[in-house]
């Protein structure tokens, strides 16, 4: 249910209307508008009756909110909502390339790649810091070291960065470092790291899990919001099927289909969605023509040297080359527009 004030309502009225959907046994939510304060019931499970909400002074109206996700909804949230990371902003007319390596690697090198990434076009620089693998035998990252040189990228380099946090134990020391946080797909159902992450003020960029369904991706973001976090970017990164030809399958079909029920930002991962590096450029083809807010690359100087994912890297040459798709891609939507995806417009 979302409460829908009048435009001349007073402060009084809205707490008024507060503190019936607490009597009603709900939690209500402010959301901010541009041209209209509303306020939503969360925490029912049943359709909540309007008839005493819709008469307390200053109600316009009440909407029934169809979607299982409240805040993550554009029922709610019609504008789409765009996230400041830095001094770049995700979500806005022009996609932004997120480039770096998979792990942090020695400093001198991973200053070198950050400098060829935002040469190349790359708004923001990715690397991990603390690396969740497979296998227990594989490089796990360099913690907090890694964190370190990540500052330094940041600061000589002038790229914001984002890294994942792995657990609740490091976000503290990660937010000292990094200017968003990222949930991996291991981690999309790590319920303590979302409730903490929920009460951080730095964006948090979601990743979907290994076999999320799209309902379960969104209702994880809304663990998020409803925690009071709202800078929260989507990423799909690919699902795992009965495909044996590449790493995963990458679902190009969610991006129209959130930018249509949703308010937030949507990356794309193609590394992680394809797994070689020959068939990351045309997946970031796709994925700008799908409507993507931008993309999430494995970027490194000497791919086949990287200290993980080496496979799926490409080298600075080919992220060159995204760049430019993505100037002619963008170019075309403006002239023909893109009246497939009408959140876009």
């Amino acid at each position: 249910m979302l409460v829908i004030m009048r435009k001349d309502s007073s402060a009084d009225q809205c707490s008024g209307v507060e503190d019936a959907i607490r009597r009603m046994g709900f939690t209500p939510l402010p959301v901010p508008g541009a041209d209209r304060t509303a306020i939503c019931v969360t925490g029912n499970r049943d359709p909540v009756d309007s008839a005493l909400l819709s008469r307390l002074p200053g109600v316009l109206e009440c909407i029934a909110v169809t979607r299982p996700y409240k805040m993550v909804s554009r029922e709610v949230h019609p504008q789409t909502t765009v996230v400041q990371v830095g001094d770049v902003k995700v979500g806005g007319s022009e996609p932004v390339i997120i480039a770096g390596p998979c792990s942090v690697e020695t400093e001198a090198r991973t200053i070198a790649i950050a400098e060829a990434v935002k040469q190349a076009g790359a708004k923001m620089f990715r690397a991990g810091a603390y690396k969740p693998r497979t296998s227990p035998y594989s490089f796990q990252g360099l913690g907090e070291e890694g964190l370190v040189t990540l500052k330094k990228v940041r600061d000589q380099v002038g790229l914001p960065v984002v890294s994942e946090v792995v657990e609740t134990e490091t976000i503290d020391l990660t937010l000292e470092y990094v200017d968003a946080l990222q949930i991996g797909a291991r981690n999309m159902k790590n319920y303590s790291l979302l409730k903490k992450l929920a009460k951080v003020r730095k964006p948090v960029l979601l990743k979907r899990g290994l076999a999320g369904t799209f309902e379960e991706w969104l209702m994880v973001a809304e663990y998020l919001l409803s925690g009071g976090n709202e800078q929260v970017i989507l990423c799909e990164r690919g699902v795992r099927t009965f495909s044996d030809h590449s790493r995963n399958t990458l679902d190009l079909n969610v991006v129209p289909l959130v930018r249509q029920v949703s308010h937030l930002p949507i990356l794309v991962d193609p590394s992680h969605g394809v797994g070689k590096r020959e068939r990351v450029r045309s997946m970031c083809r796709a994925a700008i023509a799908s409507g993507t807010h931008g993309l999430l690359v494995e970027t490194h100087t000497d791919p086949s040297t990287s200290y993980s994912d080496a496979d799926q890297t490409i080298d600075v040459e080919s992220l060159r080359g995204i760049s430019r798709d993505i100037e002619i891609l963008v170019g075309l939507e403006d002239l023909f527009g893109h009246e497939s995806n009408p959140a876009v417009a």
